[in-house]
């Protein structure tokens, strides 16, 4: 099953397994054969809605929500084009502000495979053509897309001419492909860059903020650092940002996690950064209530999983994020349950959160390659179970399942619950 895609439908999931025996399914950089596909298509990127796009190894997806919520909020309709998914496949693809439905993703995935067959494309290839394909055939005045993996070479990087690029935090991730240091990450990264196209990011250390400016300058991109030309800080009930066009008052967002305000703050900058698209104070202050990202430190509703207690999920798969997800529990610790993939470092995840944790359960990712549960709980005096059910059983509440996006999408499937 590739990337764990799966759909009620039985024409999309036979366009899904089709995907699966074709394509390699893991990761593959490079342009190659995403630049022949969209030709083959027409060169859909060519056609689509200005576009808002957004790298980085946590955050990014978050600070696409932002973006969605703040262009909405000015009676914008938006594109948008995230991963992975949680529940369906179709959340990868957003419409004019609605997911993609059946009848019109059964009917480009059948297009782009049979376009693409002999070129071999990867899941992830074939679902960028499938989002182009989307945005350029359905009006709308914007398409936010993240970057899948890295940047530089990652597929999303065909578009030409964006708007703005962001780049939200950085931290090591996904090592064996945008290499050992975060440096190298960093360069991947902000390959998003693009000639006059305002590149805004985050705040970095002094050496790796060197590397994304020169990369910046190289490309004739304007680098708006955090802490330069914007700024964003969250006091104890405002997010407070200023630019060289004034200063803002903002709520702080409803998005739980005082990282999320940085994402917040680089959404706000990218947005007042690019001149087509009008986007005044007031939708900004209201995209801090409305954004929504499901599986980031989200409370489960009663279901048949949570039974009635108190359950959390979220996707934190990294060091750097699994840090940011211990800062917003540590005052209220939690029987946590962890399944990690195999290719992360299961030591800094659990490093950075069993501080916070009344007990340490761990699971294997349903359909991934994952640490062993057993050896995990050995090493770490924690215990393994065989399923999310399992290892909430005799638990009460707080309860938080993390350690990777698909096993928060796990939960909410156990709990019948489908981000919409």
């Amino acid at each position: 099953m590739a990337d764990g895609a799966r759909s009620d439908d039985p024409a999309v999931q036979h366009q899904l397994d089709r995907l699966a025996a074709l394509s390699l399914g893991g990761d593959r950089l490079g342009l190659e054969r995403i630049v022949d596909l969209l030709d083959r298509l027409g060169r859909p990127q060519d056609a689509m809605p200005p576009v808002l796009h957004v790298a980085g190894t946590n955050g990014k997806g978050s600070t696409c929500a932002f973006l969605r919520a703040g262009l909405e909020a000015a009676g914008h309709k938006v594109h948008v084009f995230t991963s992975p998914h949680l529940v369906r496949y179709n959340e990868r693809i957003r419409l004019a502000g609605r997911l993609i439905d059946d009848v019109a993703l059964g009917a480009l995935l059948e297009e782009v495979l049979d376009a693409g067959a002999d070129l071999e494309p990867s899941f992830f290839e074939v679902t960028t053509a499938v989002g182009f394909l989307a945005f350029a055939r359905t009006p709308a005045d914007a398409c936010v897309i993240e970057v899948g993996l890295g940047g530089r070479l990652d597929a999303t990087n065909v578009v030409g001419a964006p708007l703005v690029c962001g780049i939200a935090s950085l931290g090591l991730d996904h090592q064996s492909w945008l290499g050992p240091r975060l440096i190298n990450i960093a360069t991947e990264k902000a390959g998003i860059a693009k000639p006059g196209t305002p590149l805004v990011t985050q705040l970095y250390p002094s050496h790796i903020a060197s590397r994304v400016g020169e990369i910046a300058r190289r490309a004739g991109a304007p680098w708006l650092p955090r802490g330069g030309r914007w700024d964003a800080i969250a006091s104890r009930d405002k997010l407070r940002y200023s630019d060289e066009a004034g200063e803002l008052a903002l709520p702080l967002p409803r998005l739980p996690g005082r990282h999320q305000a940085l994402n917040a703050g680089l959404a706000v900058a990218m947005l007042r950064h690019q001149r087509r698209l009008s986007v005044p104070a007031g939708a900004l202050s209201a995209a801090m209530g409305w954004a929504d990202w499901p599986g980031r430190l989200q409370q489960l509703g009663d279901g048949p999983l949570t039974q009635g207690r108190e359950v959390w999920i979220d996707g934190a798969h990294n060091a750097a994020a699994a840090r940011a997800l211990a800062r917003a529990i540590k005052d209220t610790p939690r029987h946590i349950v962890l399944g990690i993939l195999a290719n992360k470092d299961a030591s800094a995840i659990v490093d950075a959160l069993r501080p916070y944790a009344r007990s340490l359960t761990f699971v294997s990712v349903p359909d991934h390659a994952s640490h062993d549960p057993a050896k995990l709980a050995e090493q770490f005096a924690g215990r393994s179970a065989g399923s999310l059910d399992e290892a909430l059983a005799g638990l009460a509440s707080p309860i938080l399942i993390a350690g990777s996006l698909y096993l928060a999408g796990e939960a909410l499937r156990a709990n019948l619950q489908t981000p919409d």
